[in-house]
């Protein structure tokens, strides 16, 4: 519910055509929120030039002041960022403090979803990485035998066959990776803008990650898998990041297709 301090309101109007479910009015030349159409996205928090708007249903600790030296990024420098980053998969055999794991969620929980719904939840697996592993693999060897998935069916069954002849040596499924942090959700857009930002602030932590994207397929729609780790049917495993503290030091960039663009 959003409550906007009518003693502090000085009637700017800036929340009102800000709002766009239209859900602040104007009355006696202050704002005020009906709280029907609401949802709750805050803009109306963020753009108060005297911080008069407030909302029950969150943490009001989570809203920062601006500050230009600490918010802004040169654009150049976060392209740079982002052609840097790498897919990791040598890491050492050291664990990733709890605090990095909780912030590297922080950039998933901030990032936008469609309508504000927020519909996006998070699975840190550290202690359970061997059993996680054998559900996987045992779904990976049964998608090995159709067709379908011929391109990677071999690769499939034969990591299946290492993983049963020695259970406790890595696997090229998750490697020495000392976490598992898996996007859950029911919408695929909403979880893949989580991951990426989630991807960017775990390069930003010092730490290395890959994508699963046979984990993904393992887990779709697996009654075995999804009851280990507690997920609802109505949702899936939209992003698995697979992390550690990198055992490889890269040295540049590399090259990529040229962008294709269309100008209209």
């Amino acid at each position: 519910m959003i409550n906007i301090n009518q003693e502090k309101c000085i009637g700017c109007e800036e929340c009102v055509k800000d709002c766009f479910p239209k859900d602040l009015v104007m009355k006696d030349e202050k704002a005020q929120a009906t709280n029907i159409t609401c949802i709750k996205c805050g803009h109306c928090i963020a753009i108060c030039p005297v911080n008069a708007v407030s909302m029950t249903d969150y943490d009001m600790a989570d809203v920062k002041e601006y500050d230009a030296k600490t918010f802004n990024i040169p654009s150049e420098t976060l392209l740079n960022f982002i052609k840097f980053r790498r897919a990791v998969r040598r890491f050492k055999d050291k664990p990733i403090e709890k605090e990095k794991i909780e912030h590297i969620i922080e950039a998933g929980r901030f990032t936008p979803t469609g309508s504000n719904r927020q519909p996006v939840s998070y699975i840190v697996v550290q202690n359970d990485i061997p059993k996680l592993t054998g559900l996987a693999l045992e779904s990976l060897n049964q998608l090995g035998k159709n067709v379908v998935f011929k391109l990677y069916a071999s690769r499939w069954m034969k990591m299946y066959e290492e993983f049963l002849a020695n259970p406790e040596l890595p696997t090229s499924l998750f490697f020495k990776a000392a976490a598992i942090v898996l996007v859950v959700s029911d919408s695929p857009i909403d979880g893949g803008l989580a991951a990426s930002s989630m991807e960017l602030m775990t390069h930003a932590e010092g730490l290395g990650m890959f994508y699963s994207g046979f984990f993904v397929r393992a887990a779709m729609k697996n009654p075995k898998i999804k009851e280990f780790l507690g997920i609802e049917d109505t949702k899936e495993v939209i992003a698995c990041l697979v992390m550690g503290y990198p055992d490889v030091s890269y040295q540049r960039t590399t090259p990529r297709k040229k962008a294709e663009i269309s100008w209209r």
